[in-house]
């Protein structure tokens, strides 16, 4: 066998061995593992074309060449910043490990991309979608679903994920108990939701195929992610909601009516489960936003004239 195979070999070995790493040590998520190795087979798939054979060979150019070309073939800011994170976890890997003594990655920046504002509906728009009335089982199920997503804030996958030895009717709360991350949270449950399930667990079928799941499906099952974006979209549909709703729609009113009312950015950061408070800042944007559209609509010097 060639010199370089035997390296190429030894390279692709210490990748599988960090994947493995972060799997088992780290628990990452299955979602996490996954998109690592997506990123980190394009990052040995350049290597092996530039002839890269060993990690140690790479510098901060190459992994900047990298992302470049990344960049230029159409990748957004987001998809290159993970980029990046996977190829410097894997190089403090290596130097925990002993294989390499610098992180080529580490000072290397991908390209600012604009912040994009989430959309949300208003109060009134919420009101409407929630109040609409339902007409079957499955019905009483979504509403449910989707007074909980407003009421408390929580993330698609959190809400699929629900047991109900998470949800304490009595003392109006729930636990996330793996939000993103591994972290858990306790939230409230608003009146509204605390009787929209209320309504849905004396009509739950008794037995089902997932007998923990809070949400489950005609058969039983326990309801994925997909079929709760279709059942909102099949909601609005048919009750006339003219906006495109989605589940994180939801969340995302959530967080700016409370915001609105608050103004306790802190708080709504722990509802959220956001681990750094810059990520719950975009919602000050929104409310400040709004604040500005009530001032250039109100305030006489503001208005504009002909």
């Amino acid at each position: 066998m060639e010199l370089v195979s035997v390296m190429q070999l030894i390279a692709k070995q210490q990748l599988a061995d960090f994947l493995q790493q972060l799997k088992v040590e780290k628990r990452a998520s299955e979602h996490t593992v996954k998109s690592y190795q997506r990123d980190l087979k394009r990052f040995t798939e350049f290597c092996d074309l530039n002839e890269l054979n060993t990690w140690t060979e790479l510098s901060h150019e190459w992994v900047l060449k990298h992302i470049s070309a990344r960049h230029r073939g159409g990748l957004g800011s987001t998809s290159l910043q993970r980029e990046l994170s996977a190829i410097r976890s894997f190089y403090l890997f290596l130097m925990k490990q002993g294989l390499a003594t610098e992180n080529p990655a580490q000072q290397v920046k991908a390209p600012k991309q604009p912040r994009k504002l989430p959309k949300t509906m208003d109060v009134d728009q919420i009101t409407g979608l929630l109040e609409a009335g339902a007409n079957s089982v499955l019905e009483i199920r979504d509403v449910a679903m989707f007074e909980l997503f407003y009421s408390s804030g929580l993330r698609l996958s959190e809400l699929s994920a629900l047991n109900l030895v998470d949800i304490d009717l009595q003392e109006c709360e729930l636990d996330v108990l793996h939000g993103k991350g591994g972290k858990s949270r306790r939230l409230p449950i608003g009146k509204k939701a605390i009787k929209a399930l209320a309504h849905w667990f004396t009509v739950r079928p008794s037995k089902s195929a997932d007998e923990q799941a809070v949400f489950t499906s005609a058969k039983g099952a326990r309801l994925g992610n997909r079929s709760i974006q279709l059942r909102l979209k099949q909601w609005c549909i048919k009750k006339g909601v003219p906006e495109s709703v989605h589940p994180h729609m939801l969340r995302h009113s959530f967080a700016t009516h409370l915001l609105e009312a608050s103004q306790d950015l802190r708080s709504v950061q722990e509802l959220l489960g956001h681990e750094n408070i810059s990520t719950t800042q975009i919602y000050t944007h929104l409310d400040f936003q709004h604040l500005a559209e009530v001032y250039d609509q109100a305030h006489p010097r503001a208005k504009k004239t002909d």
